[in-house]
């Protein structure tokens, strides 16, 4: 009997060895492959933050809420599933579809540079009489649904990335990647997004507050008329200089942050394409990309590695825009029309009519 039982814990705890050996696998993988999505989870913290501005400061943090809660929505429950049938039966879809999504990618950087350099009549217009803004909850709804269709696409691409970087092993711990990816990544994006939205608000109350040390920064309620501590005094200068700061800061901050959006959308979309082609056996384009790189390195041997970077990146973001500056009339001369005709064939929902009043 209790030889038995010694061979049963020897049993349990060669299972448990094992357990936590895939368990390490599992999270070594996850975190490989989720720094090949980088680019477009720098993207997709760009872009969010557009979604929540013109709204009251109490409703950022619920909207980021809902949009996050829409992101997890479509990478555990549409796209996982989506990517493991792909991997089970069609694995020869996934470069293409990849190149698909990279090309989506260059045409939005594209299209952002274009209107940027050579702003449109009608955005000329839109930004002279501006809109009307509907009934708030409207807005948010809308607001709210239009980002977690933004998110699906990027999200695709994370997910399609995340797969194409995994070595082969069982559709269970294929899953299980993909899910620590997709859940990691949606935690690591919006809850930078939260912060950033929240950052002026922090600039404002650090700013107004005379106790930073007495109020532990504002954690704690201290009366406007409570004594001014020593501790006050020596701290109040730095945090009210940091809340000017940011304050003043964040809307050059949200600027930059849209640039960099823009540009590793179309450093990822390139290079995605450039692999892709590879995969197809056209190795010349890459060919010149790495060498490019080798010879950036090699001319630099102090910031090797930087340099070399930065020249592929530059070089598949020229790439990019090269692809995406090709797909912009494609997509308005074809894509837009056919996609519009095909709205137009859906049943529509009723909606309330409006009546103008008389003056």
């Amino acid at each position: 009997m209790s030889t038995g039982l010694i061979a049963l814990l020897d049993d349990v705890a060669a299972l448990a060895k094992v357990a936590a050996a895939s368990l390490d696998d599992v999270v070594g993988q996850a975190g490989k492959a989720g720094t090949k999505a980088l680019g477009v989870v720098i993207d997709d913290a760009a872009v969010t933050p557009r979604y929540v501005t013109g709204f009251a400061a109490a409703r950022e943090v619920p909207i980021v809420a809902r949009i996050a809660l829409g992101s997890v929505k479509n990478k555990l429950l549409f796209l996982l599933p989506g990517a493991l049938l792909l991997s089970a039966f069609a694995p020869w879809t996934i470069t293409p579809l990849l190149m698909l999504g990279g090309a989506y990618l260059c045409y939005e950087g594209a299209e952002k540079v274009l209107h940027a350099l050579w702003p449109g009549p009608a955005a000329k217009h839109e930004a002279k009489v501006g809109i009307a803004p509907p009934d708030p909850q409207a807005l948010e709804q809308q607001r709210v649904s239009s980002a977690i269709q933004t998110d699906f696409i990027l999200s695709a691409e994370i997910m399609a990335l995340t797969l194409a970087t995994l070595p082969a092993s069982s559709v269970v711990t294929q899953a299980a990647i993909l899910a620590v990816v997709g859940i990691g990544i949606t935690l690591l994006v919006y809850g930078a997004v939260a912060l950033i939205v929240k950052a002026d608000d922090l600039g404002v109350a650090l700013a107004g507050n005379p106790h930073p040390a007495s109020s532990l920064l504002g954690l704690r309620e201290v009366a406007a008329a409570a004594p001014v501590s020593g501790a006050d005094r020596m701290l109040r200068p730095v945090t009210q200089g940091l809340g000017r700061g940011l304050v003043v800061g964040m809307p050059h901050f949200l600027r930059l942050l849209g640039i960099v959006g823009t540009a590793a959308m179309l450093w990822v979309g390139g290079g995605i394409i450039l692999h892709g082609l590879e995969e197809f056996g056209v190795t010349a384009p890459g060919h010149w990309v790495h060498d490019a790189a080798a010879w950036a390195a090699a001319a630099l041997p102090a910031v090797a590695g930087a340099a070399g970077w930065l020249v592929t990146a530059v070089l598949s973001g020229l790439i990019g825009l090269a692809v995406g500056a090709a797909v912009i009339p494609l997509a308005q001369g074809v894509l837009v029309p056919v996609a519009r005709w095909v709205k137009s064939l859906l049943p529509r929902r009723s909606r309330p009519v409006s009546v103008p009043q008389p003056d």
